[in-house]
């Protein structure tokens, strides 16, 4: 049998009702207290590091998850977090980084239904996610929700209440669950040959910058000291407006100019930015040596850029990190 380490972080799987809402109550052992056939095909051993809302996780958070793992690793076969929906994609892409080449599996899950409840999808998740992880094809970063396995950078949420919450963007999913049993589609195990890598460090002054029509480009000028980084997600394909008055070359210039790394995203969810087809994109892109998201989700953009400015400050370096694929991240370049 396999030996899985579930590490319980809190989220709706493990709330229960309280007069100010749902809260994280149940703790990683009573959670396998609803799944007792999981011992039918696993040895499971518990930790918590922490019992959020997942709303409350952060980077700081990601570098404990990590670090936990590290420490943990030669010891188990596979891992399982319990977390939170709100934020699950954000922290299955922030893993991909900061853990990378790894042959065992990690895979995060969570529940739209406390355990605890009569008709709840948390049970299935949580025995799918188990199930998963004890697979001998199984590795890398993966989140395993309403039986599906998402590579960890291309899962989005896209349902709030709905089982089928988390969709796989850009990219087909690894694998699903179905009676028990894992159907792979993507079987890359014996393709990754690199060395394990763990990472330390992220660097959240990242600042996320949503377009409306209309947005005055000079509000850059007063995040510039704030932030070493930007992400804009802008409409379509890729650009930034003029509105008669320069504002964003400007405003883009200065950032260039301090050393900050600067990303074009898109607000639209599939197929992912090129900035080659309009002249609101392709003339901000000749101009300046912004990157871009191209198929990326928004999720791995963001902890994608902090992962690669917490490891260095040099542009050139910056841009090889950003544009290198890690856990299906990226396709086109």
């Amino acid at each position: 049998m396999k030996k899985i380490l579930l590490i319980a972080t809190g989220g709706t799987i493990a709330s229960k009702y309280t007069k100010e809402g749902l809260s994280p109550q149940i703790s990683a052992e009573e959670l396998l207290e609803y799944i007792p056939t999981a011992k039918e095909f696993c040895t499971i051993d518990t930790v918590q590091p922490f019992s959020l809302d997942s709303t409350n996780v952060c980077a700081d958070h990601w570098l404990q998850l990590a670090q936990l793992i590290e420490k943990k690793y030669e010891f188990y076969d596979g891992f399982v977090i319990c977390h939170g929906t709100d934020t699950m994609a954000y922290t299955a892409a922030a893993l991909s980084y900061l853990i990378q080449n790894n042959r065992r599996p990690i895979v995060i899950t969570g529940a739209q239904k406390p355990i605890d409840l009569a008709i709840t999808d948390a049970r299935s998740n949580l025995l799918d996610s188990l199930r998963f992880a004890s697979h001998d094809r199984a590795h890398g970063i993966s989140i395993v929700f309403g039986g599906k396995v998402i590579a960890g950078t291309r899962a989005k949420k896209e349902f709030s209440k709905s089982y089928n919450a988390f969709s796989s963007i850009n990219y087909p999913d690894i694998a699903s669950v179905h009676d028990n049993r894992i159907i792979f589609y993507i079987d890359d195990k014996d393709q990754n040959t690199r060395p394990l890598v763990f990472y330390h460090q992220m660097n959240t002054n990242i600042f996320l910058m949503k377009l409306i029509p209309g947005t005055d480009g000079r509000i850059l000028d007063t995040l510039a000291d704030s932030y070493d980084g930007l992400i804009i997600e802008s409409f379509g394909v890729g650009g930034l407006p003029n509105y008669g008055n320069d504002s964003f070359l400007n405003a883009l210039s200065d950032w260039i100019s301090a050393g900050k790394l600067v990303c074009m995203a898109t607000q639209v969810t599939h197929e992912g930015s090129d900035m080659e087809v309009y002249q609101v994109g392709k003339v901000i892109k000749e101009k300046f040596p912004i990157l871009e998201s191209y198929d990326m989700t928004l999720e791995a953009s963001v902890t994608k850029m902090m992962w690669v400015l917490g490891q260095t400050q040099d542009l050139r370096e910056c841009r090889r990190l950003f544009y290198k694929t890690i856990n299906h991240d990226l396709l086109f370049v």
